[in-house]
């Protein structure tokens, strides 16, 4: 029998994949199927952000003079509703994976010591382990996080009030995110980020965020100090710019980033985040375990989890296969689909453009905000070294030329390229005019 030790991305993709190959697999999942993505992370990201541009568009409408009126947001309803969405997914999965033929085992705690896997207390024998238990939000060490109405991407269903102030400790991905959700339903949003707002993050895409952040209070390079308050939290003492200073919050979300969640595996090497370590195989130090997803530590992105679910089950397999870490496309959600992929390569030609009017864009306009389009080639040879695609399909975009990038396209294969139109792509077009670019160069 194969056990594998969580049921989110990476864990369900694996067991299926096993089970399918004719294996005797166990899933053990101590919560829900679906994982953080499902129930804690990118679902409800989507959820509420799927709100959030339904009231800024209203808004906007309202500012045009086409409506006369914009809504508001019932939170308590919202929950409710995206919960029992939540719940509809999980039995979806559910089904899948059992059809499959997997064992799905719920509410037992699964653990590791060296090659020997226990649930709970009982040893279980097994053929081989996949570790795949995920991660948990990062709570920094500051003086009264524990403080009640301090939340975090785990716990925000039990925020029963928009609150007027809300302060996000955070300045990656998960933060930005949250601050436009919280600030289009009305909240006055302070974000408070301990360095650099979004400081991997392309510098077109980074000046377009904070643009679609408008109305947000932006605090970079502040340290938080300590949250302050009796039991309820009322404040956050930052240090800007070497002064102290309280900002009044009537909730705290801590947006902070994630750490993998492997408290229950010992006996197999670990780096200095608790992260399991693995090779390229997605194999431990220790024979026979595996492991795939958030516990081996970042990206945390659930394609990549999947993908590392795959690898594994196939390694298990008897299948050598090796994971690819070169072209990984990322993507923000915001008013839109702030999407990228970058190798880094040095020496690499950019050009960017604002985003083409289209489905999706044509009322943003009269506000300049169509969002935008960048790619970056290499000069000698056209080979496509990143892009950036922000836009109502930003995301789709990016995962496509993701995939083109690690094949080896140039810009010159887009000379054939023909686009469905209207669209928001730009990335297309630029593309055809970096090869025009590079061989009138050539040329001359």
């Amino acid at each position: 029998m194969i056990i594998v030790l969580g049921g989110g991305p990476a864990g369900r993709i694996a067991a299926i994949r096993l089970a399918s190959a004719g294996k005797d697999t166990t899933l053990v999942e101590s919560a829900g199927i679906g994982g953080q993505c499902l129930h804690s992370g990118c679902m409800p990201v989507c959820a509420l952000n799927d709100a959030a541009r339904f009231i800024r568009q209203a808004r906007s409408f309202q500012h045009l003079g086409i409506t006369r009126s914009s809504p508001d947001i019932d939170f308590l309803t919202l929950q409710r509703e995206m919960r029992e969405i939540q719940q509809k997914i999980a039995g979806i999965l559910d089904k899948e994976t059992r059809d499959a033929g997997v064992n799905i085992i719920y509410g037992r705690h699964g653990r590791l010591d060296g090659r020997q896997v226990y649930l709970g207390d009982e040893p279980v024998e097994s053929e081989a382990v996949i570790a795949a238990m995920g991660s948990r939000p990062n709570i920094p060490k500051i003086e009264g996080v524990d403080l009640t109405g301090v939340f975090t991407p785990h716990t925000l269903p039990a925020l029963r009030y928009l609150p007027r102030r809300l302060a996000i400790i955070g300045g990656g991905v998960m933060g930005a995110e949250f601050a436009y959700i919280f600030s289009a339903f009305g909240c006055d949003v302070t974000l408070i980020s301990r360095s650099i707002f979004l400081k991997s993050v392309d510098k077109h895409l980074r000046a377009l965020a904070i643009r679609e952040l408008e109305g947000v209070e932006i605090l970079e390079n502040t340290p938080v100090l300590s949250l302050e308050g009796c039991s309820q939290v009322s404040g956050v003492r930052v240090n800007g710019d070497g002064k102290e200073a309280t900002i009044p919050s009537d909730a705290v979300l801590v947006a902070a980033g994630l750490v993998p969640r492997s408290e229950a595996i010992e006996g197999v090497k670990k780096g200095s985040i608790g992260e399991v370590i693995v090779d390229d195989h997605m194999r431990t130090s220790v024979p026979g375990i595996y492991a795939a997803g958030d516990i081996t530590g970042p990206p945390y992105l659930t394609p990549v989890a999947r993908h590392q679910g795959t690898v594994a089950a196939d390694n298990i397999l008897g299948i050598d296969r090796a994971m690819d870490y070169r072209f990984i496309p990322q993507s923000i959600s915001l008013s839109h689909e702030l999407a990228f992929c970058t190798t880094g390569t040095d020496g690499a030609a950019s050009m960017a453009i604002p985003g083409p009017a289209g489905p999706g864009t044509f009322w943003d306009v009269p506000a300049g905000n169509t969002g935008l389009a960048k790619v970056m080639v290499e000069p000698e040879s056209g080979r496509i070294s990143g892009i950036c695609a922000a836009g109502p399909g930003g995301g789709l975009i990016a995962g496509y030329l993701a995939f083109l990038m690690k094949e080896g396209y140039t810009a010159h294969d887009f000379g054939e390229f023909l686009e469905v139109h209207p669209s928001t792509d730009g990335v297309y077009g630029l593309l055809k005019y970096a090869s025009e670019m590079l061989k009138k160069r050539d040329a001359e």
